[in-house]
């Protein structure tokens, strides 16, 4: 059970970061850097899979990115030649190299050669029935590795809750393309998926702030961790519990805990 007081206390650090002052220092800012739907999702999608270390380093690196698609992601994917690929041979992030960055360029033009938009990759193994975005995950994650000829490296940067991830970078995508509000910061930008069956992203400054409160028990931080803290959050909005994110990972920055 989740006191008034701290409900109170949660709704108020919601106010307080769900507003466009915060996209200027996250990695949040590239997607918003563009205003095609498919540029949004691309870049989405790419820098939260990017998004660990420095917030200021995902951001750069990012930027460096899609800086050899000119800007233009959507339009580089699908008319991209393969000479245009070289440059790509030395993008590296962390773990994330050069094959990693290829196939991911594989994928999205083969996507979006048969679809408009990123949103049926995850919705089409949904329905509304569904408690959460689980069998989303599971299936996107079975779709972007259809392709022949796969690398099997780049697996680890795909999580899925088949294999029992907490699905930290996957979930904060999806909180950006689904959640809907006046606030500036999430996109709202698909339907088919609710909002009531997003599940908390649960990075390192959520996961010590939850605790802390005692919304979060389970000691191994993976999906059925991810499950339990965005179920104590359904109590207090049952329809939106992800907002709570921007609380948590706010309080986590300010090192409150």
């Amino acid at each position: 059970m989740i006191s008034e007081e701290l409900a109170n206390f949660l709704e108020e650090k919601v106010d307080e970061y769900n507003q466009p002052g915060f996209i200027e220092n996250d990695p949040i800012s590239i997607p918003h850097s563009y205003s095609l739907k498919q540029d949004i999702e691309i870049t989405g999608f790419w820098v939260s899979m990017l998004a660990w270390g420095q917030r200021k380093t995902i951001i750069t690196k990012a930027q460096e990115l899609f800086s050899l698609m000119d800007n233009a992601p959507y339009d580089f994917i699908k008319n991209h030649s393969e000479r245009e690929l070289e440059p790509f041979l030395d993008f590296k992030h962390r773990t994330f190299n050069a094959t990693d960055t290829l196939h991911f360029i594989r994928f999205f033009k083969a996507y979006y050669a048969q679809n408009e938009s990123l949103e049926a990759a995850f919705s089409e193994w949904m329905s509304k029935s569904d408690a959460s975005v689980e069998p989303g995950l599971v299936g996107f994650h079975n779709l972007f590795f259809s392709l022949e000829d796969s690398p099997d490296r780049t697996r680890k940067h795909i999580a899925t809750p088949a294999r029992k991830s907490a699905c930290k970078r996957m979930n904060m995508f999806l909180r950006w393309m689904v959640r809907k509000d006046n606030r500036g910061v999430d996109f709202g930008l698909w339907n088919t998926i609710s909002p009531s069956q997003l599940v908390m992203p649960l990075d390192v400054h959520v996961e010590k702030v939850a605790r802390h409160f005692g919304l979060l028990k389970r000691e191994p931080t993976d999906w059925q961790a991810a499950l339990e803290l965005t179920n104590t959050l359904l109590s207090l909005d049952p329809e939106d519990p992800v907002k709570y994110d921007f609380a948590l990972f706010g309080l986590g920055l300010e090192k409150f805990v």
